[in-house]
């Protein structure tokens, strides 16, 4: 968790609290510029911390991994 920039951090803490959060609400509630989004998005994945489901091509459902959780909820109890 320590390796992540603040944005990705902060993305780990919107997915983590939302039920089923999918790109577009993603966007909405942090109203960034779309490549900025899934760069940080994509990397997340590959760090195991959540897991994209698609729909079909256009929508994408983000849901933090149980290591995600651990990982956010350590970040934060720390403090």
């Amino acid at each position: 968790m320590h390796d992540l920039t603040g944005f990705q951090r902060d993305l780990l803490y919107v997915i983590a609290g939302l039920d089923e959060p999918q790109s577009l609400t993603l966007k909405g509630e942090t109203e960034i510029h779309h490549g900025h989004l899934y760069s940080n998005l994509d990397t997340l994945v590959d760090k195991g911390l959540i897991e994209k489901e698609s729909k079909d091509r256009r929508i994408s459902f983000y849901s933090a991994t149980k290591r995600g959780h651990r990982g956010w909820e350590q970040q934060y109890l720390d403090w």
